[in-house]
C-alpha cells in the first residue's frame, strides 16, 4: 500500500520501477507520488523516459521490476476504466467523422460524456461531419484532447497534448483543458516540450533525466525560494 500524502492515500505511486525493452533499461528504479487533485508535469529532453512513465501509468505497459498504482491498486490493463489517456500518436479511425468517433467512445466508455464532447467540439470549432483523415494536424491534436476530457475517471494522463497546436492557440486550448479539468474529482497527468507555456498552471512537476527522477518539487517552492522558472530550474539540475 502507498504511503500517505498530507494524510490522503496518492492518486498513483511509483516504488522502484524499472522497465526494459529488448536488453536496454529505459526507467531505473524510479519511485514518486502524485496526489490526488492536481495538475503534475512529467518533464525531460527527449528520450528522458516520460512518455515510458505516462504508459505505465496509464496501464499500457508492466514494469519490468517494482511497482506502479493506481488508488492503491496495481495499474494494470482494467486500469483504463479509470484513467483516460491521451497517446502522443493519433489512435483515430480515418474513415471516421468527428462525430461517429465521439460515438465510438461513447458505446466503448460507459463513463464518456457526449454532451460534454459535442459542448467541447463546438468550443474547438471542430466539424462533426468532418472526416479524420481531411482533418489538419491540429484539428486532430484538439479532438484527442476532446476525447480525454469527456471522460468521468479520476486521473487524466497527456502524452504531449499540445503537440501539433499553433503556438499562437495554445494558451486558449490550455485555458480549455483546465476548465474542463474537475480538480475536485480528477488529476491531470502531461507530458510537454512546452514547459514554459503550462508552468502557470503547473502544481508540482517531476523531472526525468536518463530513465531516472532527478527532481521533485512543487511549483510554487521552485518559484518563492530558488526564484526562477521551469527552464532555468531543469537547466540548473541538468535536466
Amino acid at each position: 500500500m502507498a504511503e500517505t500524502w498530507n494524510g490522503t492515500e496518492p492518486i498513483v505511486a511509483f516504488d522502484g520501477v524499472s522497465k526494459s525493452f529488448i536488453g536496454k533499461r529505459v526507467l531505473k528504479d524510479v519511485s514518486f507520488r502524485i496526489p490526488r487533485g492536481q495538475i503534475i508535469g512529467i518533464i525531460g529532453t527527449n528520450g528522458s523516459g516520460k512518455s515510458t512513465v505516462l504508459k505505465l501509468m496509464a496501464g499500457l505497459l508492466q514494469p519490468s521490476k517494482g511497482r506502479v498504482e493506481l488508488e492503491g491498486q496495481r495499474v494494470s490493463r482494467i486500469s483504463s476504466r479509470r484513467i483516460a489517456f491521451l497517446p502522443e500518436q493519433d489512435v483515430f479511425y480515418p474513415t471516421h467523422t468527428v462525430e461517429r468517433t465521439l460515438r465510438f467512445y461513447t458505446a466503448m466508455y460507459q463513463d464518456f460524456d457526449i454532451a460534454k464532447a459535442l459542448e467541447l467540439t463546438e468550443s474547438f470549432g471542430l466539424d462533426l461531419k468532418e472526416k479524420v483523415a481531411r482533418l489538419s494536424k491540429g484539428n486532430r491534436a484538439r479532438l484527442k484532447i476532446v476525447l480525454v476530457l469527456a471522460r468521468q475517471v479520476p486521473l487524466i494522463v497527456m502524452d504531449e497534448p499540445l503537440s501539433g497546436l499553433d503556438p499562437l492557440v495554445r494558451e486558449s486550448i490550455i485555458r480549455t483543458v483546465i476548465s474542463y479539468v474537475d480538480m475536485e474529482e480528477q488529476t491531470l497527468v502531461l507530458s510537454t516540450h512546452e514547459v514554459d507555456e503550462i508552468e502557470p498552471l503547473l502544481d508540482r512537476v517531476i523531472l526525468i533525466r536518463d530513465g531516472e527522477v532527478v527532481r521533485d518539487e512543487a511549483v510554487e517552492q521552485i518559484q518563492s525560494e530558488y526564484g526562477i522558472g521551469l527552464v532555468n530550474w531543469m537547466k540548473q539540475a541538468g535536466g
